[in-house]
């Protein structure tokens, strides 16, 4: 993954998001997210992770997805910024030509969706944290991941994820 390749950053290149693991539901508007199921470790550095993330994000309130978790996290409503912790590795992380950023001291795989979200998933980090950014959110390019850094590089360290 080359890291040292950039990408002008308006967020149309930097969309990525699951809409799989970022709906909605139509009962409630509440947003959705899949839960991952790490290993003890890992649960712990989520836990962590939790205590210290953000209210906001991009001037977003904090509103977590359903089913609640300390895995994951939310901001905004319609369609909602949404992070997961604990998240398996990307296939894509194998690929040296793979699009990867830093923000603030954090490393990140970039994925554009289908759907014209980002997804990105830390690397270097003893858990993998992936955080999905909707189309419609991407106009301010990478306020969101410049949020999370702080709270992901205290609670989370730096290293390879089993």
């Amino acid at each position: 993954m080359n890291f040292f390749r950039h990408r002008p950053f308006g967020l149309s290149a930097l969309a990525a998001s699951v809409i799989a693991t970022a709906g909605c539901s139509s009962a409630d508007d509440a947003p959705s997210a899949a839960v991952p199921r790490p290993g003890a470790a890992v649960v712990k550095l989520c836990d962590r992770l939790d205590r210290v993330l953000p209210t906001k994000v991009d001037k977003l309130g904090r509103r977590d997805p359903e089913p609640a978790s300390p895995l994951t996290a939310g901001w905004g409503g319609d369609p909602a910024i949404i992070l997961r912790c604990g998240v398996p590795r990307p296939a894509k992380m194998a690929d040296p030509e793979a699009d990867g950023v830093e923000v603030n001291g954090v490393g990140w795989l970039l994925e554009q969706q289908a759907d014209a979200s980002f997804r990105f998933t830390t690397t270097l980090r003893k858990a993998y944290v992936e955080v999905t950014i909707p189309a419609k959110r991407t106009g301010d390019g990478m306020a969101p991941l410049v949020s999370l850094a702080p709270a992901i590089k205290e609670a989370v360290p730096e290293g390879i994820a089993d």
